[in-house]
């Protein structure tokens, strides 16, 4: 079916930079909407950004002005880029894909195992 990869994760120091990629692969008949996510252990999974197959962005309040998703529909990939990092953004960051594998198969939601991201003070 589908498999997704992230990749990009790392230590950083606050005020730096990284950039996360993520790859969908597999039998893919079209993707929706392809996001990254994060958590921190003991804490829920919360939604860090967004983007449809129209082109339409959504962030997190505590991101915003600071992370840009962007997508490349022709090779599904789905990428983040983090500027300006603090260390609250330390976190296990997820890619999801939400796609189908056959026109007549409802979409469904796909998840990697995540990528560490720490950011130091």
């Amino acid at each position: 079916q589908v498999q997704v990869v992230e990749s990009g994760g790392g230590l950083v120091q606050a005020g730096g930079s990284l950039r996360l990629s993520c790859k969908a692969s597999g039998t893919i008949f079209s993707i929706n909407d392809m996001g990254w996510y994060r958590q921190v252990t003991g804490n829920e999974r919360e939604l860090v950004a967004t983007t449809t197959s129209g082109g339409s962005t959504d962030y997190a309040d505590a991101v915003k002005g600071r992370f840009t998703i962007s997508r490349d529909n022709a090779n599904h990939v789905v990428s983040l880029q983090m500027g300006s990092l603090k260390p609250e953004d330390t976190a296990v960051y997820f890619c999801s894909i939400e796609a189908k594998y056959a026109s007549w198969i409802p979409a469904l939601r796909y998840w990697g195992k995540g990528t560490q991201v720490t950011v130091s003070s």
